[in-house]
């Protein structure tokens, strides 16, 4: 949570979206950090987040898209306040809710961005063409046959960046080809892995993972120092970094970043996730699967690839009905 919040009433709201909700920890300090802006806001006219008015509200969503904030963030935000002054209202703390009647961003109109299909090859292949072009060491070898499965993953089965950090080895059904995976609020689902994600996932167990595992004889000493040398070598996560440490969501933003280079593109993981969604609604997957490869509570949030569907609909009408094009 950052420092600067001290309002009693906005610390108990924290609480419940953790305790009560099970939010996870990343969406709880997101939520923070959204109504920890608007209570700037607030402060520059000299008024609390209790006192904050309807036209507070607006005033605060119009700054917002004058700053060139995309809809998605301002949708994010104007969800945290409404959610912040309905928990107030129902505590009766205030007598009524400067939310209502706000209309939210159009959010389904903005496609999230993802890359094409080439793109997307060229980058799951990137960190094995470094492994084949650089350091012949098996340290760099294991870490390439690591990255390049994470990427297969990513994009198999549409993942967070949270999913990957926290996913464990007892959760994966190499075999059956697919991983059960914990999404926000702690949400279980099924996650389809299609043949290159196994396979990719196949040498990544058997090549790279004994050796990060084992780490090297520094980290070891280290680890045995501490008391830790047992839980880095049997770590029940299925991704780890050097000596069987946890990964951290700010080195698989790196390497997706680093992987990206090779396709020309800038992309985060949150990317390939919609990558995933993308190209399977180009290929006439219906939204319901989709929604549920993604993990959406509900379909309203899957509907911003309804265009692309329309797009193929079109496409295979163009092509196939004899009525379709002038005669």
């Amino acid at each position: 949570m950052p420092a600067e919040i001290t309002d009693r009433e906005l610390k108990s709201f924290i609480d419940y979206l953790s305790v009560e909700r099970g939010l996870a920890p990343s969406t709880s300090v997101a939520y923070a950090t959204d109504l920890s802006q608007f209570a700037e806001f607030l402060g520059k006219d000299g008024r609390a987040l209790l006192a904050a008015r309807h036209n507070d509200v607006r005033e605060f969503v119009r700054q917002l898209f004058s700053h060139l904030v995309d809809g998605r963030s301002v949708a994010r935000k104007l969800s945290a306040l409404r959610q912040f002054y309905r928990f107030l209202l129902l505590d009766k703390k205030i007598e009524s809710d400067p939310t209502l009647n706000i209309e939210s961003p159009k959010q389904w109109k903005v496609l999230p961005k993802a890359l094409a299909r080439d793109e997307m090859e060229t980058m799951l292949a990137a960190p094995l063409a470094r492994r084949n072009g650089g350091r012949n060491t098996q340290d760099f070898a294991a870490l390439a046959i690591r990255d390049h499965a994470m990427l297969e993953v990513f994009y198999a089965g549409a993942l967070r960046v949270s999913e990957i950090v926290n996913a464990k080895l007892e959760d994966l059904k190499i075999e059956a080809g697919y991983m059960l995976v914990r999404g926000k609020g702690d949400k279980e689902r099924v996650v389809p892995l299609g043949k290159s994600a196994q396979d990719a996932l196949s040498e990544y167990l058997k090549q790279s993972r004994p050796e990060l595992a084992a780490g090297k004889r520094s980290e070891a000493l280290r680890g045995a120092s501490t008391g830790n040398a047992a839980f880095f070598k049997n770590s029940p996560l299925l991704f780890i970094a050097r000596g069987g440490r946890k990964l951290t969501r700010q080195r698989i933003w790196q390497m997706v970043r680093a992987a990206s280079t090779a396709s020309g593109r800038a992309a985060s993981p949150h990317m390939l996730r919609h990558s995933c969604a993308t190209h399977m609604v180009e290929n006439g997957a219906d939204l319901r699967t989709v929604q549920t490869i993604l993990g959406h509570a509900d379909i309203s949030t899957t509907q911003v690839y309804t265009h692309l569907a329309l797009d193929r609909l079109r496409t295979v009408y163009q092509k196939h009905h004899p009525r379709a094009k002038a005669r």
